[in-house]
């Protein structure tokens, strides 16, 4: 062990690592669960203590040596070298203080090692005064919220949303030119193809993405400048714009300086919006999973309408079982993500004067949808969207003994008629087309040339 000091005084912290006092304290006052800081919050902080540390030095408020330090210590946290070194939980501070100071001492201890060759400490880099130089944490923590939920839309739900509706436009064109019954309020309807039935996921799928790629703006407003209560105190003229422009020029994304501080500080949302828009894209997965497993239930006493990957045994004591173990996946991870919306909707909500506390809950529930949903996307995709085949004789088969065929029967017999040919042909357990010649209504060539399922499906037949 050695001691480290803060302002509360001394504590021992463990001689191999390389925080200091104020995370040893928060190991100590905030063992609350086993959910960790997500480390996009942890490597989006890194980025903005080198940001930071370069446009200081270019201001002249840090000395080139201790801004090089800074930066070489601050790369290494990137590269995911010392991520055991981040071990706070979620549940402290709301103000996300502690996490800021543990990258702060981290920083600073690998600084002070590769200066001076000893681990941790304040010299010769100081964490406060020189790795947190020109910020607090009511400005740098939310700046790395936006950082981090910025990178992981970009890198990585909107790629593998993209590549869902890829897929299953795709698909849509495969099965353009197979008509199926359709359903409404769960009951036989007229006519469809699936590819107009897929072409519908799509259509659902590129609104979330729209919508989602909608929200993201406002997210690249940084709250950087703002240190303590919105005030710009102690941060330097210019420093604000030019830590933002290092962000946009490494990241790619046009993140700049926040406009008005005091809202970036005391709310969020930004973050309110981005959550919502999964809360969004959860519902319209929701109907694709629920879709898909209906129509691939069986394999005998089931819809039956779609073959389903197998992927794994489905049951511990019925040999042979397989579930829709994709589409079971993807549903539980849409309402865990409505369910993290609401919590999001909550914390938003509890911003007091000149700050939310309750930032660390937000960027939590906002990364783990993130990286939920990308997951899943990726996951059904290539294990169920890919491999799943229609089931053709199964969909003939239901298009003609379909009641609802009589539809297309009401411009020539009036609804009325057509409504008790439909009826009858229930209950006597006929076809329509049985009750209409047996009754005299229409001849069979007359039928025929009404009743054409492939010409009742519009012109939409490819779907999306």
């Amino acid at each position: 062990m050695r001691q480290e000091t803060d302002s509360l005084g001394s504590i021992a912290v463990p001689a191999d690592r390389y925080y200091g006092a104020q995370t040893a304290r928060s190991l100590v006052h905030f063992a609350i669960g086993a959910e960790r800081m997500p480390i996009e919050v942890i490597r989006a902080l890194a980025m903005l203590k080198k940001a930071a540390a370069l446009v200081n030095q270019g201001l002249g408020v840090l000395s080139g040596e201790r801004a090089r330090w800074i930066v070489a210590a601050a790369e290494e946290v990137l590269a995911g070298k010392f991520d055991d070194e981040f071990p706070l939980r979620v549940w402290q501070t709301g103000s996300g203080t502690q996490s800021n100071m543990n990258c702060n001492e981290v920083i600073a201890g690998r600084a002070n090692e590769l200066a001076a060759g000893r681990r941790g400490g304040k010299a010769p880099i100081h964490p406060n005064d020189d790795v947190n130089r020109s910020q607090s944490s009511n400005d740098a923590f939310p700046s790395a919220m936006h950082l981090a939920v910025g990178l992981a839309l970009h890198q990585r739900l909107c790629p593998e949303l993209e590549r869902m509706v890829d897929c299953l436009r795709r698909r849509s064109r495969e099965f353009s030119g197979i008509v199926k019954i359709g359903r409404t309020h769960l009951m036989d309807a007229v006519p469809l193809t699936l590819g107009q039935e897929f072409g519908g996921y799509v259509g659902q799928l590129e609104l979330a993405l729209a919508d989602l790629r909608g929200r993201m703006p406002p997210l690249y407003g940084l709250a950087i400048g703002g240190t303590a209560v919105g005030t710009g105190l102690n941060a330097p003229a210019g420093f604000a714009e030019g830590v933002c422009a290092k962000l946009a020029e490494w990241t790619g994304l046009p993140f700049f300086s926040a406009p008005n501080k005091f809202a970036a500080l005391a709310s969020h949302e930004p973050l309110l919006a981005v959550s919502s828009s999964l809360r969004n894209l959860a519902a319209a997965l929701l109907k694709l999973a629920n879709d898909i497993r209906w129509m691939g239930s069986g394999p005998r006493c089931g819809l039956s309408e779609l073959h389903l990957p197998e992927n794994e045994p489905g049951s511990s004591i019925m040999p042979g079982k397989v579930n829709p173990t994709q589409s079971e996946a993807l549903a539980m991870v849409c309402i865990q993500v409505m369910g993290a919306d609401a919590a999001v909707g909550f914390a938003g909500s509890q911003g007091n004067f000149e700050l939310n506390v309750f930032k660390p809950m937000i960027v939590f529930n906002v990364l783990s949808a993130i990286r939920l949903l990308g997951d899943s996307c990726r996951s059904f995709r290539v294990f169920c969207l890919e491999g799943l085949q229609p089931n053709s004789d199964v969909l003939r088969s239901e298009v003609e003994r379909s009641l609802m065929l009589v539809t297309a029967l009401t411009p020539r017999l009036g609804y009325d008629r057509a409504a008790k040919i439909a009826q009858r042909a229930y209950h006597e357990r006929k076809t329509i087309r049985e009750v209409c010649l047996g009754e005299g209504y229409l001849s069979m060539e007359e039928f025929d040339a009404l009743i054409r399922p492939e010409a009742m499906v519009g012109n939409g037949g490819a779907g999306g």
